[in-house]
């Protein structure tokens, strides 16, 4: 496994539950049987789940006697989000110059269709 954020990050990502696990953490701190209620795993698979989001820094769990509450960790998120802006930015450069080729191409076609 890849030990880089942005790897660690990505690779959590990659899997719905996980997906759904932070959707979840989103609206708030939950337990692991909160966590695990909508999902038809047990608790053992939920927690490996957990502890691939832990690893990857998107979710920390309190340490409340036996209430271990976990909770969205966004950074992890907005380094990725960066990421694929940065690369956004760029295809929609290279799109939009494009699309003014593309546009100067038809007014030359246009020229000589009716010249």
């Amino acid at each position: 496994m890849p030990d880089d954020q942005l790897s660690l990050t990505f690779a959590a990502l990659a899997d719905p539950t996980r997906r759904a696990i932070l959707a979840r953490l989103a609206d708030g701190e939950a337990t692991v049987n909160e966590l695990a209620e909508p999902f038809d795993m047990s608790l053992q698979a939920v927690s490996k789940h957990l502890k691939v989001l832990e690893r990857a820094g998107l979710i920390s769990r309190g340490r409340d006697a036996q209430w271990r509450p976990c909770r969205l960790e966004a950074a992890p998120l907005e380094t990725a989000s960066e990421w694929i802006d940065r690369y956004r930015e760029r295809w929609t450069d290279r799109f939009d110059r494009l699309d003014q080729e593309i546009r100067k191409f038809r007014r030359g076609q246009e020229g000589h269709d009716h010249g």
